[in-house]
């Protein structure tokens, strides 16, 4: 496998690479951010494609359990601060059946021995153990219970550097095969991750098979996932064939099922990239999962490590980190997003705090899009963005990548549905390859607009309406791709972002058709920052634009439409 070596771009590599840019810019043709906003552009699904592939079997040799006893596996990373990582892992063997009985999580120690040289652990660090039970009521519904789940913070570690580790429990003895890491690069404007893998709905078919390993094949320092991992809902809790449609597959089911398991092959799936680059994840719907007493998002709280507290949040569910001179903000979609919630005040706080002048870039990530033109999904979270989008836009977010709808789309920057330079670039990843096949249809084909009845969310209310202003004015759906669209393709893949320096940051997305040809892309845009243009009101370089809840984002809107786009 293939794993970065320089896992931050030096200064002098910046230099350099500043240097080069208008000319690799001239040379390959890639547009900029400040050539927009573009017109709109479809290229539509390929009909000598299948839209979908089945899940691959328990039994496929990346899914099946490999070690034996108590050894780890599943092994995965997560940032926990430029100066900590996350290590989690599974050991033991999940129950399944109409009787479950948990096992003792703490009979199982949770260590990581790790140093700076091969071979050579000068250090130990110690953590916590746990395990979940997936309880259905109802009978001939089969109950899961894991294995034993641990989960390590590293702590006073350099930034910018290799550490070799084992994990596992010396004492049985019952220790992994040796991985490493690379720790990322201290915050500042001249140090970013090489490269940061984006995926969304990924699933474990054929096609997840082939997103993760052209993933690999790119090299990335880093992976985004942005909801919906295993698609373990998409099944019985008996098992069997996996359905790409759950209620038509299974109509009698007395609950949302689930067959847990997924979640252990996911894990073995992902674990030769995630036990040597760091993945940060985000809830989606698929990982609600329902269960006895009104219990959600069970396996999604337990088996993943975030650095919800590091970051002040007091919940799994959102949370923020920096990754050199970039500033993440994950938040949830399916938890309270209003504005006198829990999630919306740490959300402020959180954006108050971040200094510009150390992480020029702020990036933000959740499961479903605000900005969507395709018949799925369509205006399914008006709520949210109705709620949050303004607090986003004041504090100038830069990028924002969601999952949910399974294709790919490419927004130009856009605020409240109008053009503006210094909105976000909203992008759509949910391509990752999952079971329930590629988006094809778009609300503006003829036939295809949604109906307001349509595309509910599973948390949160209903907001949708007509447009009130622009070419769509009157209307529920466009007629034409709308403005604010500037490219979506029906194509399973994965996006690649490399930030150059505090302005330039290069988005590729790269389809699984185009695996094995050399230097394809699906769409390449370099992002630009204009600090000069859209930061102009700032008294210094950290401090935030002011925030007034009570501002209605059609009076910003009716003030911003008189900038015009440089």
């Amino acid at each position: 496998m293939k794993i970065c070596t320089t896992f931050c771009v030096s200064l002098a590599t910046v230099l350099v690479m500043m240097s080069n840019i208008v000319m690799a810019v001239a040379e390959t043709h890639i547009p900029t951010t400040l050539d927009g906003p573009f017109d709109p552009v479809t290229r539509r699904f390929d009909p000598s494609l299948r839209r979908g592939s089945d899940d691959l079997p328990m039994t496929h040799p990346r899914l099946r359990k490999n070690v034996t006893s108590n050894f780890p596996e599943q092994i995965a990373l997560a940032i926990s601060s430029p100066t900590s990582m996350w290590v989690s892992w599974v050991t033991g063997d999940a129950q399944i059946g109409l009787n479950v009985t948990p096992v003792e999580s703490a009979s199982v120690g949770s260590e990581v021995w790790y140093g700076k040289k091969s071979g050579k652990y000068t250090s130990v660090g110690k953590g916590d153990s746990v395990v979940y039970s997936q309880l259905y009521p109802f009978e001939g519904l089969w109950n899961y219970t894991s294995g034993i789940i641990h989960h390590v913070k590293l702590k006073g570690l350099e930034p910018g550097t290799r550490y070799y580790y084992k994990c596992g429990d010396s004492s049985i003895p019952a220790m992994s095969q040796e991985h490493y890491f690379e720790t990322f690069p201290k915050p500042s404007p001249n140090n970013y991750p090489a490269r940061i893998a984006v995926i969304g709905d990924l699933g474990l078919t054929s096609n997840s098979t082939s997103t993760i390993d052209h993933l690999n094949y790119n090299d990335p320092s880093m992976i985004l996932m942005v909801g919906d991992l295993t698609y373990a809902n998409q099944y019985l809790t008996t098992g069997g064939k996996g359905a790409s449609c759950y209620s038509c597959a299974f109509p009698d089911a007395p609950i949302r099922e689930t067959y847990q398991p997924r979640w252990d092959g996911w894990g073995r799936f992902m674990e030769p990239l995630t036990s040597e680059i760091p993945m940060m994840v985000i809830e989606g719907n698929h990982e609600i999962e329902p269960q006895a007493g009104g219990i959600t998002f069970k396996s999604y709280l337990t088996r993943f490590a975030v650095p919800a507290e590091e970051s002040g949040s007091k919940s799994n569910f959102y949370y923020s980190f920096d990754a050199g001179g970039i500033h993440f903000i994950m938040l949830g979609a399916y938890v309270d997003y209003n504005s006198t919630g829990a999630q919306f005040a740490w959300l402020k706080k959180d954006l108050q705090s971040v200094d510009r002048s150390v992480t020029p870039w702020l990036v933000a990530a959740w499961h479903s899009p605000w900005y969507n033109s395709y018949a799925s999904h369509y205006q399914e979270f008006e709520c949210m963005r109705l709620e949050m989008e303004e607090l986003l836009f004041r504090y100038r977010v830069d990028i924002v990548f969601d999952g949910h709808v399974h294709a790919y789309e490419r927004m130009n920057r856009v605020f409240n549905y109008t053009l503006d330079p210094c909105g976000p670039v909203y992008i759509t990843v949910g391509d990752g390859g999952n079971i329930e096949k590629v988006d094809v249809d778009h609300a503006d084909d003829p036939g295809k607009c949604p109906s307001a009845g349509d595309n509910i969310p599973e948390f949160g209310g209903v907001c949708k309406s007509n447009f009130s202003t622009g070419p769509a004015k009157g209307n529920f759906c466009w007629n034409k791709q709308p403005e604010w669209s500037a490219f979506r393709e029906s194509s399973f893949g994965h996006g690649i972002l490399e930030v150059v320096n505090s302005t330039y940051a290069l988005w590729t997305w790269h389809r699984n058709q185009d695996n094995y040809k050399e230097n394809a892309v699906g769409d390449q845009i370099y992002i630009v920052r204009q600090p000069e243009l859209c930061m102009k009101d700032l008294k210094d370089p950290h401090q935030s634009l002011p925030y007034n809840s009570s501002t209605k984002s059609s009076s910003a809107i009716n003030h911003l439409s008189q900038v015009e786009w440089s």
